[in-house]
């Protein structure tokens, strides 16, 4: 049956819209520039330690806060926050799983403050763990990769806990089933996603997670072949009636090969996918989803099958593709939230090049001539965006830092990838 997820909307529609951000990464700067596009609004960022993009930003406000703060931290300082700024329409937004089940915890408190475009902690629970959104894929019939679920709920020792058997063929991927039970843990070697080639290896990684405390979900999941550009991003917004306002997607063109950072696209090309966007809107309805929801889907190159990962019940971190093509997704998200106003659908089909890294380094690792040639027609012609160089930011140091760090790009694809594969690591 479906899942209760109500919401009710802001009573303060004329208010000028003020954005509070959780986290410091280019993720959240890139929101924070939405807002400003949108609204001319300067956010608020709550981090411990943000990236120079938003310390040096002419329209991000930091708050400080201590790194992994509590839920009664980061709540009393929402609610100084929001006394503060009573006479405006405060809006909450995070790019972070820890952040939306944060939110989600905290509904009743944070609701009666803050326009929140989050789902509910059920329906969390019900589709963005990835062991339960593969169930819920096979009921609707929607493709997904092969999955088996490890617990280490009951684990002791490496000795005594026995591992479920594998039953597809290695090399396999394994990583956490829902990121809060793993993204606080802090340890040698530590990766967001493991590509495991053999039985042996992947027994070394239970062990070693047993050892450092993680008492959550793994999956492990059938390696799908392909590089990058096999991937797409689709995000999208259900209203608080749970209409689906919103609706765009990408196809990607390379990820970040860095070990924590593995599967964050740095390029990507926006692209209809008509299919893939009736697919994404029976999984919200089937949960009746209400917010932001970005999806990674990987396309099969053996039979053409689009294979769904995971959902994130957030905005996803390079969301701001969406903006860049024309249809800013904070528009829609205040309308029905603060506004309280109904909008008809909206679909991205104009076709950008989002990238964060030199063009010459992108050029390197698309094998497509087609692809490649899309790529340089769209550079020719203008429409390359970077979310972090935006002409209201004019920073000396601040641009300085940007572009070297723009330069390191080739220093770190040369150490964790140093030319495509079709096995994408």
């Amino acid at each position: 049956s479906p899942l209760s997820n109500e919401r009710e909307t802001m009573t303060v529609a004329d208010a000028p819209v003020q954005p509070v951000l959780l986290g410091g990464d280019f993720g959240v700067y890139a929101l924070a520039r939405s807002f400003h596009e949108a609204y001319g609004a300067t956010s608020i960022v709550l981090s411990h330690a943000p990236t120079v993009s938003i310390a040096r930003s002419s329209f991000c406000r930091v708050e400080p806060i201590i790194a992994h703060a509590s839920d009664e931290v980061l709540l009393e300082t929402l609610m100084h926050i929001a006394s503060t700024y009573s006479d405006r329409a405060l809006v909450l937004v995070a790019n972070h799983d820890l952040h939306s089940e944060f939110v989600a915890r905290n509904w009743d408190v944070l609701s009666a403050h803050y326009a929140l475009p989050f789902p509910s902690m059920e329906v969390i629970d019900y589709v963005t763990d990835k062991g339960a959104f593969a169930r819920l894929c096979k009921e609707l019939d929607v493709p997904t990769p092969a999955t088996v679920v490890v617990s280490f709920r009951d684990f002791s020792t490496a000795e005594a806990w026995v591992a479920p058997e594998i039953p597809f063929a290695f090399p396999v991927v394994a990583k956490a089933a829902r990121g809060n039970d793993y993204d606080g843990l802090e340890f040698e070697g530590k990766r967001k996603i493991w590509f495991v080639e053999s039985a042996q290896e992947l027994d070394e990684l239970w062990a070693r997670l047993g050892e450092v405390g993680f008492r959550g979900d793994f999956v492990v999941q059938e390696l799908i072949p392909g590089d990058n550009t096999q991937m797409r991003s689709v995000t999208a917004y259900v209203d608080s009636k749970g209409h689906m306002t919103l609706i765009g997607s990408a196809r990607v063109l390379l990820e970040d090969h860095a070990p924590t950072m593995i599967g964050n696209p740095v390029a990507m090309i926006t692209e209809s996918f008509p299919q893939l966007w009736a697919d994404a809107q029976r999984i919200l309805e089937a949960a009746n989803y209400r917010g932001f929801a970005n999806f990674d889907v990987k396309i099969d190159p053996r039979d053409g099958r689009a294979l769904f990962f995971e959902v994130n019940p957030r905005i996803g971190r390079n969301s701001w593709y969406m903006t860049a093509a024309g249809h800013n997704p904070m528009i829609p998200m205040v309308d029905d939230l603060v506004k309280g106003l109904s909008r008809e659908r909206e679909e991205v089909h104009e076709e950008i090049l989002y990238s964060m890294v030199p063009d010459r380094l992108l050029m390197r690792y698309l094998r497509d001539p087609e692809l490649a040639k899309r790529v340089r027609g769209l550079i020719r012609s203008g429409k390359r965006f970077d979310p972090l160089f935006y002409s209201r930011d004019r920073d000396l140091r601040r641009s300085l830092t940007l572009h070297l760090q723009k330069l390191n790009h080739y220093r770190k694809f040369r150490r964790y990838y140093p030319q495509a594969n079709d096995r994408s690591f």
